[in-house]
C-alpha cells in the first residue's frame, strides 16, 4: 500500500491541471491514467479537430473570393492537414511532453486503470503488469471522461466504422462519408470533410440537427450545409449497417445508402461503470455522478469533467478542476457558475449560453424572446458571403435579465462571450440597452435584438 495526500484518476484537461496544481501547492499527488496524459482534448478533440476545421475554412474562404475580390482557385490537399495533426498537434499521439510536464510539477504518474477500492483507497492495474494500491490521506478526485457511444444498430458493431478518433487519425480522404449523429462533433467533422472534397451525408435520428440548441440555429446550419453540398437527413431511422470489405451499406427507413466510410458521432458514454463506485456507496450504472457545488460526491471524493453531469466541454472541466482544487486545499469557494457557455465550431459558428427558450419555459420562467438576422447587420452586409446567422435572446421578463442567448454567425463563439457575461452576472436588460455597441461589428446585432424585446 502506497500512501499520498491525493489520488487523481483520469488525466484529461481537468484532471491534469488539478494534479499539477495540487502538487505545486506541496501536496503528495499520485496521478493515474490508462491512456494519454491530456485526454481527449489535445489528441482528438479541441486541438486536432479545430486544426482540421481551420484548414477547411481556408478552403471555403478561397472559394468565396470570387464574389468579393476576383477569381481564385484552390486545390485542397487533405494530406497537408493530416500531417499537421500528426506532427504538430499530437506528436503522433505520443504524450511524452505532457507526462514530463506533469512529473515536473511534482506529481507521481501511474500508468494503468485506476478504480476505487473503498473510501480514499485506489487500486491500479498497471499497464506494465501487476497491481498496486494507493491510500489517499485527503481524498480522491475522479475525472474518467467519456468514450464515443455506439448506438445499438443491427450490424454496426461488426463493421470498421470510425469514431472521432479514427477520423482525426486518417491520412486518406474518403470519397464518400456518412456521419451518424447531428451533434457538435458530427457536424464539425462532416463540414470539414465535405470542404476537402468528400461527398457527405449526415444522418440524424432526432427531429433536427443540433437538437439541444435553439431551432433557429439548426435552420441556419442546415442551409449552410446544403450550400456546402452536404445531404442532411433528419428524423431518419437506421435499420441496419453492414460492410462488405469495400464499402458500408446503411439500410435506412427512406432507402439504402452506400458509402466508403462511416463516422459514428452519436454522443458520448461516461466511463464510470468500472471505477469502483459501488465501493463508496455510489451507483456505477448511473449516467453521471451527483456532486455539490464544491464538486464533492462523498466524503473524501471529488468529481470533475464530463461525468459530473454539468456539461461535457473542456472549459467546464477546467472550471470544475479549479473548484475541486480549492476544496481540497480548504479554500473558500465563490458561487458556482451554471451559465454554461458553449460553441459548435461549424461555419457559421453556433455560440450559446444559459437556457434555450424551451428550457426556460419548462422551468416556468416568464419568457420573452427576440431574434435578429445577423446578415442584415452592417457588419453582415460588409462581410459578404458566409455572413448568414441569427441572434436570439431569452429574457426572464419578471426579473428583467437574460437567462439565455444564442449567436449563429461567422464569429458566433466570440460574439456570444459578451452575452455570457450578461447572463452570468444577471445584468439588467435596461443596462444592456443603455450601452454603446461598437460599429460596425457583429456584436452590434445584439443591440438590434434587444430592441426587439420591447
Amino acid at each position: 500500500m502506497t500512501t499520498c495526500d491525493v489520488v487523481v484518476i483520469g488525466l484529461g484537461p481537468g484532471g491534469e491541471a488539478l494534479a499539477s496544481r495540487l502538487a505545486g501547492e506541496g501536496l503528495d499527488v499520485v496521478a493515474v491514467e490508462s491512456g494519454l496524459v491530456g485526454g481527449e482534448c489535445p489528441y482528438w478533440g479541441c486541438i486536432p479537430s479545430k486544426m482540421f476545421i481551420r484548414a477547411a475554412g481556408a478552403v471555403a474562404e478561397t472559394r468565396r473570393a470570387a464574389e468579393l475580390a476576383g477569381a481564385a482557385t484552390v486545390e485542397p490537399d487533405f494530406s497537408v492537414v493530416a500531417r499537421r495533426i500528426r506532427e504538430e498537434a499530437t506528436d503522433d499521439w505520443d504524450d511524452t511532453v505532457a507526462a514530463e510536464r506533469l512529473e515536473r510539477s511534482g506529481a507521481r504518474l501511474l500508468r494503468g486503470h485506476g478504480r476505487l477500492a473503498g473510501p480514499r483507497v485506489v487500486e491500479v492495474d498497471l499497464s506494465g503488469g501487476g497491481t498496486t494500491r494507493v491510500e489517499a490521506r485527503r481524498g480522491v478526485v475522479l475525472n474518467p471522461g467519456t468514450r464515443a457511444s455506439v448506438p445499438p444498430i443491427d450490424g454496426l458493431a461488426d463493421t470498421p466504422f470510425w469514431t472521432n478518433h479514427e477520423a482525426l487519425e486518417a491520412s486518406v480522404l474518403p470519397a464518400t462519408l456518412a456521419v451518424v449523429g447531428g451533434g457538435p462533433i458530427g457536424l464539425e467533422l462532416a463540414q470539414a470533410f465535405a470542404r476537402f472534397g468528400s461527398e457527405v451525408t449526415v444522418v440524424e435520428v432526432g427531429p433536427r440537427i443540433l437538437g439541444p440548441e435553439e431551432p433557429e440555429a439548426a435552420d441556419v446550419l442546415r442551409g449552410a450545409f446544403e450550400r456546402d453540398g452536404i445531404d442532411v437527413r433528419e428524423g431518419e431511422r437506421i435499420v441496419s449497417v453492414s460492410h462488405d470489405g469495400q464499402q458500408f451499406t446503411l439500410e435506412l427507413a427512406s432507402g439504402t445508402l452506400h458509402v466508403e466510410q462511416l463516422l459514428v458521432a452519436a454522443g458520448r458514454t461516461p466511463q464510470i461503470s468500472d471505477i469502483g463506485l459501488d465501493t463508496v456507496g455510489l451507483d456505477p450504472t448511473a449516467r453521471s455522478i451527483d456532486v455539490d457545488d464544491a464538486m464533492q460526491a462523498a466524503d473524501g471524493l471529488w468529481v470533475v469533467g464530463d461525468v459530473a453531469g454539468r456539461g461535457a466541454f473542456t472549459h467546464v472541466s477546467m472550471y470544475q478542476s479549479d473548484r475541486a482544487a480549492r476544496a481540497v486545499l480548504g479554500e473558500t469557494l465563490p458561487e458556482y457558475d451554471a451559465s454554461f457557455p458553449r460553441v459548435t465550431f461549424t461555419d457559421p459558428e453556433v455560440g450559446g449560453v444559459g437556457l434555450t427558450e424551451k428550457q426556460a419555459r419548462e422551468q416556468g420562467i416568464d419568457v420573452r424572446v427576440a431574434t435578429t438576422d445577423l446578415a442584415q447587420s452592417s457588419r453582415g452586409f460588409t462581410h459578404g458571403p458566409g455572413a448568414e446567422g441569427v441572434v436570439k435572446l431569452v429574457l426572464d421578463a419578471a426579473r428583467g435579465v437574460l437567462v439565455g442567448a444564442t449567436v449563429v454567425g461567422p464569429t458566433g463563439g466570440e460574439t456570444v462571450s459578451g452575452l455570457a457575461v450578461a447572463v452570468r452576472a444577471e445584468v439588467p436588460v435596461s443596462t444592456l440597452r443603455n450601452s454603446v455597441y461598437a460599429y460596425p461589428t457583429f456584436w452590434r446585432a445584439v443591440e438590434s435584438a434587444l430592441g426587439e424585446l420591447d
